[in-house]
């Protein structure tokens, strides 16, 4: 990268951050304008058209952003290489706090924007689901085998869509809605679910 290339990844890091902080404030999310993130960036408001083109662009790029940090931190999770057990109940904590970060309002019209279906009928968190978790879950998937955590009855495939129906039934607004303050309570019954049976 250049260092016309990294002046430029700088100010858009900067203008993301500013509009995440107007946008996750105490504003209704819909009423922050393009002069207040312009200004809260210390960049003119043509700088926020040039690299995001509109208003709608802008936000979908805090709302990708946020998911991106997320990922980024469940990959390294991951990466450390814990038991089974520690790596989902970090993979649970890590959402937890980025789930603090944000408030309700953010939350929902966010969840809102991954769950639009596209054409296939596939919403968007589904479709970052997809690219991004399979090698990792897999990973984890074999990792829980080895330490015995994890039921060898259940193949690959069922874990993966396993997940997936979780995914998928998360993107439903009425569950949305109330499912953020269960996260480790779910994390905890996914475990147990997949472990195997006692006898």
């Amino acid at each position: 990268m250049n260092g016309f290339e990294k002046r430029t990844e700088e100010k858009k890091r900067k203008i993301l951050e500013a509009a995440f902080e107007l946008i996750n404030g105490d504003t209704d999310t819909g009423n922050v304008t393009m002069e207040e993130i312009a200004k809260h960036a210390n960049v003119g408001k043509a700088t926020l058209f040039k690299y995001f083109g509109s208003k709608d662009n802008l936000i979908r790029e805090v709302f990708q952003d946020f998911i991106n940090q997320l990922i980024t931190d469940a990959k390294e999770i991951i990466a450390e290489n814990h038991s089974f057990e520690e790596t989902l109940i970090a993979l649970s904590q890590n959402k937890i706090s980025y789930l603090d970060k944000i408030n309700h309002q953010f939350y929902m019209r966010m969840m809102d924007f991954f769950t639009k279906k596209d054409e296939e009928g596939l919403s968007l968190m589904m479709q970052k689901f997809n690219e991004v978790n399979y090698g990792m879950l897999l990973d984890l998937f074999h990792r829980g085998r080895k330490e015995g955590k994890v039921d060898l009855k259940y193949s690959d495939e069922f874990l993966i869509l396993y997940f997936q129906a979780i995914v998928e039934g998360i993107s439903k607004p009425q569950i949305y809605e109330k499912i953020a303050p269960y996260t480790e309570e779910w994390t905890e019954m996914l475990i147990k679910g997949i472990a195997p049976r006692k006898d």
